[in-house]
């Protein structure tokens, strides 16, 4: 199970993205609401999930969760303290964690991302605390995989399906939605 978690103000195409590739691919992706279970993304869009977080438990059949940029989407993520001990859980039992866009700088504050390869939206970098900052548009290090933003959210959905499923799932999605 794999859990994508929404915050008022979150970048609609990062979360929508990854979930629709991830369930494409057969995985159980349960949206979580931080607050609510009606949450409206940065651009007006609202979402009703399938859970909120006071309800979504933290178990071992939990295999990565979701964390889409946008703002003030990041910030309300980052100041729940549920999915402060969600990331902590991921840590704890080596699950994979997902950011992309603004997202990484939660990951960042908390001193996750020492030495670790990651990309972040611009001008994030500086919150990205001991990490170091790949010239790429998605990045995997250990559990961490990170994407800079709205632009490469299929590409970041595709590198969470080739890490929840196979590379060649990954491939055959990516070849199923015309992605080149």
């Amino acid at each position: 199970m794999i859990y994508a978690f929404l915050a008022n103000g979150f970048e609609e195409t990062e979360a929508i993205a990854p979930i629709d590739l991830l369930r494409r691919s057969g995985k159980t992706v349960v949206t979580v609401g931080v607050g609510d279970n009606i949450i409206t993304g940065s651009h007006g869009i609202p979402v009703v999930t399938d859970t909120i977080a006071q309800e979504a438990p933290l178990t071992d059949e939990l295999e990565m969760i979701i964390l889409p940029g946008g703002m003030p989407g990041t910030l309300n993520l980052e100041k729940s303290d549920y999915i402060q001990a969600a990331i902590d859980y991921c840590v704890a039992n080596n699950k994979y964690i997902g950011a992309i866009c603004a997202a990484p700088s939660i990951l960042g504050h908390k001193g996750l991302l020492n030495g670790k390869k990651v990309v972040c939206y611009e001008g994030f970098e500086t919150q990205l605390e001991g990490a170091v900052i790949a010239d790429t548009s998605v990045a995997e290090d250990g559990i961490f995989i990170t994407a800079r933003g709205a632009g490469v959210a299929v590409d970041f959905g595709l590198k969470l399906v080739e890490k929840a499923v196979s590379k060649a799932e990954s491939d055959r999605q990516r070849r199923a939605i015309l992605c080149d």
